[in-house]
């Protein structure tokens, strides 16, 4: 989808963060588009620097947990802006906590926001896509959908759907005028989960990484328009470890400890554990 101007997108997660970012990207780009997240006041916000910028912004305050509103989005959608040509399913619940300790709701709550809302918008949407001959949707996944991080295990799961999701359509939507991307940031500094780790005084290491907004909202840019099947960001040469553990899962499991990231993940856990939380 490389013409963006005068297209119109459809932005989950958009009243900060990521998401937040990516709209104005967007906007910038010519693109109007619809915001989706929980927080109205701060979708208003972000609705009026589009407009700013002279495009049109609707703002569709939903809990995307709730797979009954996911109709009522997209009919609020096209009918503020018309019909969706680019899909990012960018929401997402993050939790950090030995395994034991999640509540049933708060892992019920990140497959029904990080998986289920995404599958459902993207398979509501996928037939006007097809109809029109024009479409892109990106999946915002993690490198932790990629290799399973110790204390995320609800979030690694969700995440790594993510990633199955979309090359499964990617196979079978091959000759389609449609195209899907997977986006696979790592830690990424100054916002979200990551920046209230470093808050907490726990930070990645030059294994792990660390990478900017402003970097992944251009490889998101950078998918759509050449139709990446995947994008990694992580700030860190992480590929070979992805590739070895497809090739050998038992040794990088051996060497995960070198990597730091159960030291990392463990003292936000034990934090939260601490805190009552």
């Amino acid at each position: 989808m490389q013409q963006l101007r005068g297209a119109t997108a459809m932005v989950t997660g958009a009243s900060g963060g990521l998401g937040m970012h990516l709209a104005r990207r967007l906007a910038g780009e010519g693109m109007n588009v619809a915001l989706v997240a929980r927080r109205a006041q701060a979708l208003e916000l972000v609705a009026g620097e589009l407009r700013g910028a002279g495009v049109r912004a609707e703002v569709i305050p939903a809990d995307l947990s709730n797979a009954e509103e996911i109709d009522g989005v997209v009919e609020r959608a096209e009918a503020g802006i018309g019909p969706i040509d680019l899909l990012v399913n960018n929401a997402g619940v993050e939790a950090t906590a030995a395994f034991d300790a999640y509540t049933s709701a708060e892992i019920q709550a990140m497959v029904a926001v990080n998986l289920t809302a995404p599958m459902l918008l993207t398979h509501r949407l996928l037939p006007g896509m097809l109809a029109r001959g024009r479409g892109h949707v990106v999946f915002i996944s993690s490198v932790a959908g990629k290799l399973g991080t110790p204390y995320s295990e609800p979030y690694s799961a969700t995440k790594a759907g993510l990633v199955a999701l979309g090359q499964s359509l990617r196979i079978e939507y091959d000759h389609a005028p449609v195209g899907f991307s997977v986006v696979c940031p790592g830690f990424i500094a100054g916002d979200g989960m990551y920046q209230r780790m470093v808050e907490d005084g726990h930070r990645s290491n030059r294994l792990m990484g660390e990478t900017t907004v402003e970097k992944v909202v251009e490889c998101i840019v950078d998918a759509v328009r050449r139709d990446r099947p995947e994008v990694i960001e992580s700030g860190a040469p992480i590929r070979p470890i992805l590739a070895l553990n497809q090739l050998a899962p038992g040794l990088v499991e051996r060497l995960a400890p070198r990597f730091g990231i159960k030291k990392l993940f463990g003292g936000v856990a034990r934090d939260r554990d601490r805190a009552g939380v």
